[in-house]
């Protein structure tokens, strides 16, 4: 099977650590099927009608729905949205608008279609953002990115965190979302991240941005040799031009309060979800297989209960391995005191007068010291043999 990755992120991935650090080639391939899924205009039709169905509570905003009649995968036909560019609005023309409401309407409608819908427009620059008779509609929504449950639960929890100053939750749903690579640093990201939250935090007192902090939230963690999923980054770039309109729209706007605003909403919404039919209905045949099994588990544990077989194993450490280290301590120690032994008792037979001598001293107290330093001798080659032979075992 041959690689889909393009050649460039290929050839960096091969001559250079900063595309393994940073995922380089991950990025480029995301937004590669991105790109290929924008090429066909059916597929944006789809989008446009799914992104809109899931938008239809927010009155604030609109989108086109397309003529499938008459789109192809190289013609999009929908609806004319007759309005103004926000990057083109007038100064009058933004104080006649009511900028608060617009931004915070547009900021929930993200994150309900990231932490809810699992599908969002990945490409809401200024230029496709248009005022439309007090409402803002979304046009050209061929990039489109998804989020998994799973993810989702735990994007909403970053989003909390990053909102509410909570560095050390930050940095737990992160590292439980991402990958640590060789080398990785996980105290070094705690504190990098604590850091950049105090930044964010102090930025609050002008306009915060979330997006640009959920950006450097992955640079962090490059930093540091955490791989964090591809679909961050097309978060962090949505949020950041969400961050660009709501500057044009509303100064004053706070994304960390439109945050914080919508988080009770937007879990309500996953319970409703979670709670679905269908969902109520796999959780009943679940519990009816479980209940099915369950005589028969109970009499196999209640047998071997009467008949003494009943057994727990606890796979922590290995008793056996552990006895057999602690006694060769203990014989060595043992060996030790022994030798020391020979020392002290052949240093106090010096002054013993005998007529037995070796080397002009006295014979006992001599062979005592020659016991002693033979011993010592041998316990110094069994220490550096057993060493020697334990890093050979630890290196294959």
């Amino acid at each position: 099977m041959t690689s889909t990755r393009p050649p460039v992120a290929g050839l960096l991935r091969s001559r250079t650590d900063f595309c393994t650090r940073y995922g380089i080639d991950l990025l480029f391939e995301e937004f590669r099927k991105s790109l290929v899924r924008e090429l066909d205009f059916r597929q944006e039709a789809m989008h446009l009608l799914t992104i809109s169905a899931n938008l239809r509570e927010i009155e604030e905003i609109v989108l086109p729905q397309p003529i499938i009649g008459y789109t192809t995968s190289r013609v999009l036909a929908m609806e004319f949205i007759h309005g103004t560019k926000v990057t083109e609005l007038s100064p009058l023309a933004r104080r006649e608008v009511d900028g608060e409401r617009l931004t915070d309407a547009l900021f929930r409608a993200y994150l309900k279609q990231i932490l809810n819908d699992g599908v969002f427009h990945a490409d809401p620059h200024p230029g496709n953002v248009f005022l439309v008779d007090n409402r803002l509609a979304l046009i050209d929504l061929g990039m489109v990115a998804r989020v998994t449950p799973g993810l989702q639960e735990r994007l909403l929890q970053l989003l909390l965190s990053v909102s509410d100053n909570q560095p050390d939750e930050a940095a737990k749903v992160l590292l439980e979302i991402g990958e640590c690579r060789e080398g990785a640093d996980p105290k070094g990201f705690r504190r990098g991240v604590t850091e950049l939250l105090a930044q964010h935090n102090e930025m609050s007192f002008q306009q915060p941005q979330v997006g640009r902090a959920v950006l450097m939230l992955l640079k962090v963690a490059a930093d540091n040799r955490i791989r964090l999923p591809v679909e961050l980054a097309m978060i962090g770039k949505t949020l950041l031009s969400l961050d660009e309109i709501g500057r044009v729209l509303a100064p004053t706007f706070d994304p960390n309060g439109a945050i914080r605003r919508h988080a009770a909403e937007i879990t309500q919404q996953r319970m409703g979800r979670d709670l679905s039919i269908a969902s109520l209905f796999s959780a009943a045949v679940e519990l009816k297989s479980f209940a099915q099994h369950l005589p028969g588990r109970v009499n196999r544990i209640l047998d071997r209960l009467a008949d003494n077989e009943f057994k727990i194993e606890v796979d922590a450490i290995d008793e056996a391995r552990l006895m057999e280290g602690m006694q060769k301590v203990a014989n060595r120690i043992a060996l030790g005191v022994v030798l020391a032994a020979l020392i002290v008792g052949a240093a106090l037979l010096m002054d013993v007068p005998t007529t037995f001598q070796i080397f002009g001293y006295p014979g006992l107290a001599m062979l005592l010291f020659l016991a002693a330093a033979a011993g010592g001798a041998a316990l110094a080659i069994s220490i550096l043999a057993n060493d020697i032979r334990s890093s050979r075992k630890a290196k294959t």
